[in-house]
Order: C-alpha cells, then sequence, then structure tokens
C-alpha cells in the first residue's frame, strides 16, 4: 500500500468498486463525480495512467457515440454534477461526442428552475419547488466554470456563475461570520424552512464544505479582469475567517453543527473538515487569502482528518466519523443525531481530496 493516504484511498475505491458507475449512491450522480474528480488529480500529479482509465471507464459507461447520456435527466443540480467529468474527457482526449455529451448537459440549465433572485433550484421536481441548497452552488457551478474554460461560452457560463454564488451567499449567509445555513425555501413549505425568513436551522459541516469547495475552484478558472472576481475573493476571505473562529483548536477538526462546537453532543465531522483543509490549502496556493493562517489551518485540518481513518484488515482504507446523504434537516438535533456510517460516500471523496492537496509533491 501506499505510504501516502491519498493513494491508499485511490486504490482501495478501485479495489471495492472495479466499475466506478457502482460506487454509491445511484448510476450517474454527484458522489462518482465528486470521487472522480480527486482521480483526476492524482492523474495530474503522479501520471499514472491507471487513475486515468478509471475516470474514462465511467464517462465511457454512459457517453454515446452521439453523444447521448445514459442514466442523464437534467432534473437536478445531483445530476448535472457527473458532466464536469465529461468536459474533463473533453478536454484530455478532443474526442467530438464528448463534447456533444457536455454541450447537450450545458443547454439544461437555459430552461432550468430558479428562484425569484435567480439562483437555481436544487431540484426541478415539484416535490421541492422553491427550495435552494448550498450543496447545489458546488454541483452547478462545477460545471459551468468547466465548460467556459475548456469548451466556450465563456462570458455567460462566468456570468452565470458569478450571479449564482452571490445571489445563494446573500440568501444563505448567517449574519456577518462568513458562514452560510444549509438551504434556503422561497416557498416556506418544506418542514425545515423558517416560516418568516425560509431559512433553515443551522450551519451544517459538509453543505458549507462545498460552498468552500467551489469558491476555490471557481477562483482559479475565473478570468482576472471578471467584474465580480473581486466580490467573490471577499467571500472567500469571509468564510476563512468564519472557519477559522470555529476550528477546534485541540483536534484541527470541525464540527457537524459548524459554529455550535461548545455543545456537548456535537461532534467532529470528517466530511466537512476534509472539504475545509482542502479549501484553505488551495486558498494559500492561489494567493486568494493570508497563506500563513490558511496553511496553518490545513495542516491542523490534515492531521484531524487522518485520525479518522483505519487501515482494515483487508488492507484497504476505511473512513469513520461522517453522514451519507444527509439533506436539510428540521433542527439541531436532527443533524446531530443523523447516523454515522463507515466509508460515507461524501467523506470518503472529500478525504481523497484534502488528503492529495496536502500530500502532493511541492
Amino acid at each position: 500500500m501506499s505510504t501516502n493516504w491519498s493513494e491508499a484511498l485511490a486504490d482501495t475505491l478501485m479495489a471495492r468498486y472495479p466499475d466506478p458507475n457502482r460506487y454509491p449512491w445511484r448510476s450517474w450522480c454527484y458522489p462518482q463525480a465528486f470521487m472522480l474528480f480527486g482521480m483526476e488529480r492524482l492523474w495530474e500529479s503522479t501520471g499514472r495512467v491507471k487513475y486515468r482509465d478509471y475516470i474514462l471507464k465511467y464517462v465511457d459507461e454512459h457517453v454515446g457515440p452521439d453523444g447521448a447520456i445514459a442514466a442523464y435527466r437534467g432534473n437536478s443540480m445531483d445530476d448535472i454534477m457527473p458532466g464536469s467529468i465529461v468536459v474533463w474527457a473533453y478536454q484530455h482526449t478532443g474526442e467530438a461526442r464528448y463534447r456533444l455529451a457536455a454541450d447537450r448537459i450545458r443547454e439544461t440549465f437555459d430552461a432550468y428552475p430558479r428562484a425569484s433572485d435567480g439562483a437555481f433550484l436544487h431540484n426541478a421536481g415539484p416535490r421541492m419547488a422553491g427550495q435552494v441548497w448550498v450543496d447545489g452552488l458546488f454541483m452547478g457551478q462545477m460545471f459551468l466554470t468547466r465548460y467556459g474554460t475548456v469548451v466556450g461560452d465563456a462570458a455567460h457560463c462566468f456570468d452565470e456563475a458569478a450571479q449564482q454564488i452571490i445571489a445563494i451567499e446573500r440568501r444563505l449567509r448567517k449574519g456577518t461570520s462568513g458562514l452560510l445555513y444549509h438551504g434556503w425555501d422561497e416557498s416556506r413549505n418544506a418542514s425545515w424552512a423558517d416560516r418568516e425568513t425560509g431559512l433553515s436551522c443551522d450551519v451544517w459541516s459538509e453543505g458549507l464544505g462545498w460552498y468552500a469547495l467551489i469558491l476555490v475552484e471557481a477562483l482559479e478558472l475565473f478570468p482576472a479582469d471578471h467584474p465580480h472576481r473581486g466580490p467573490i475573493e471577499t467571500l472567500l476571505r469571509e468564510l476563512i475567517e468564519g472557519l477559522r473562529r470555529t476550528q477546534d483548536p485541540a483536534t484541527g477538526l470541525w464540527y457537524q453543527v459548524v459554529d455550535k462546537g461548545h455543545l456537548p453532543d456535537n461532534w467532529h465531522d470528517t466530511s466537512g473538515s476534509a472539504m475545509f483543509t482542502y479549501a484553505t490549502k488551495r486558498a494559500a496556493e492561489l494567493g486568494l487569502a493570508d497563506a500563513a493562517t490558511c496553511e496553518a489551518m490545513a495542516r491542523r485540518g490534515y492531521e484531524g482528518i487522518i485520525s479518522k481513518a483505519k487501515i482494515n484488515p483487508d488492507g484497504l482504507v476505511d473512513i469513520y466519523d461522517a453522514c451519507d446523504g444527509l439533506c436539510v434537516q428540521d433542527s439541531y438535533a436532527a443533524y446531530i443525531n443523523y447516523p454515522k456510517k463507515v466509508n460515507a460516500k461524501e467523506a470518503v471523496a472529500a478525504f481523497l481530496w484534502a488528503t492529495w492537496i496536502m500530500e502532493k509533491p511541492g
């Protein structure tokens, strides 16, 4: 087994799921894309073709010769997110079918439902009408910023991505903390929505993690002269200050409900902690925030998350202390008492991202 956690986990994933399409939760959905983003980075830093081939195996299972995408429905941000992997495949192979598939996903945005302020709804179906989740910001903008960079329509893609980031931050912000609530329901019909504000009750670690990731990932690609680049950089710095204040100094981890670490039943969430570790390290690398502060936060975060990993008797990596597939909850108690799962799909992928960025050469 590799001495690096990132490579050990990647090799574990390929052993557990020789077919990447079998990675939970269902075919063609956000978990596969999130995990495969980590494989992208490993291939780029190590040059090991097995990682590249694993990604392309997933894409080729779904994209036909004419660019049609098996299992693509386009009715949620979760469904759109794997399109980012298709853009990557086109970027690295030049195959026309990948371009056609990416174009089809790009067209989904033209008629995708929005809230009154232009923010994309998390799901296009009637059951979740009016609901905006912080999770969806990552799912949609990973595609748009990559598409705009690699394929075309850059002006529209980056304008839209900026609009989404700014609109969702305005809707979900928790005062001046730099932190965001998990969701907002314009209709006020969701069980979790405050009847006056439409907001959910708490700042969930993994939800805030999606926001942290998209800020650094988008800013890496945003044109230097884009009019909204500066404001988005400010949002990132505000977030990092909020994360600095809420990081547990004893463990380097963050809590399941991020800003309520003083409560005795709160606990350290591996998934969000890994996302924050990646984001703070990436912010330092890109010169987007104070490097010394971010490096220190990332180093403590890394030490914290690797304490949540164990090698099992089969020689495979297991990741502990995270929830699996947690949607917006009604109360603090619901977030805290949601069942934990070993190898929760989001935590595994987030751990791969975080260990990669902390362990890569240079």
